[in-house]
């Protein structure tokens, strides 16, 4: 229950420090680049943290089941390659079940496989284009513009 609650919230903090990280690198009033970096890699910080703790909440949710999980719930034994002499599983989860230990039949995920941080890392990249693609368009364009 309290998992279900913390990952909505965990989810709009997340998208909500993305939402500072972009006030503070576009729209803040600095004038001095050297010192809007600065600010906004200290809120990049922030929203990082963020996402990695909202990522961490939507990681124990599990992922998609697996073919080698459905498989796995006989019994989990190392497939052997002809070439190498042996093949790696996708990493499984144990859930306990009255003193036996059974393969759940969800794959668990990465952290880069969650949700919030999918959208941590193509919001940040994004922004960090936009970011530079601004600078480039301020130092070369309007300048010759002013002159």
């Amino acid at each position: 229950m309290l998992l279900e609650l913390a990952r909505p919230v965990t989810l709009l903090g997340s998208i909500l420090s993305l939402l500072v990280l972009f006030h503070t690198a576009f729209l803040g009033i600095e004038t001095d680049i050297r010192q809007r970096i600065y600010d906004s890699l200290g809120v990049l910080m922030l929203a990082a943290a963020f996402s990695i703790l909202s990522g961490l909440t939507f990681r124990e949710g599990g992922g998609e089941p697996s073919e080698e999980s459905l498989q796995a719930t006989r019994r989990v034994t190392r497939a052997t390659d002809w070439k190498t002499g042996w093949k790696p599983q996708p990493k499984l989860r144990l859930v306990a079940d009255h003193g036996r230990l059974l393969v759940s039949p969800r794959r668990e995920l990465r952290l880069a496989e969650t949700f919030p941080m999918q959208v941590f890392l193509w919001a940040t990249a994004i922004m960090v284009v936009m970011f530079f693609l601004s600078w480039f368009l301020e130092t070369y364009v309007v300048s010759l513009r002013r002159g």
